[in-house]
């Protein structure tokens, strides 16, 4: 089968901020945005599993109360503006 664009989503599964059980408390790790690096081409966000990504006033922001720590968002960034650090104590 050939791909075409077409085939591929355009947008993620749900809207920013839609969960609503706090399941962050496990998290070793976390993503963290450098803002300097950021574009704000929201790859990130369209391929993030929990919807946890989201844009205001031009600045690309993480809701850490639901962020698992997954880090698929670091892998996607091409910019490398998202990296992940140890969760703070």
């Amino acid at each position: 089968m050939k791909w075409t664009l077409q085939d591929y989503p355009d947008n993620t599964a749900y809207k920013a901020r839609n969960l609503v059980s706090i399941n962050a408390g496990w998290r070793s790790i976390r993503p963290v945005i450098d803002e300097k690096k950021c574009s704000g081409c929201l790859q990130c966000y369209l391929h993030c599993p929990d919807g946890v990504i989201s844009k205001c006033d031009g600045i690309v922001a993480i809701d850490y109360d639901f962020c698992k720590g997954c880090g698929i968002c670091a892998r996607i960034c091409k910019l490398k503006a998202v990296k992940m650090e140890a969760e703070p104590k």
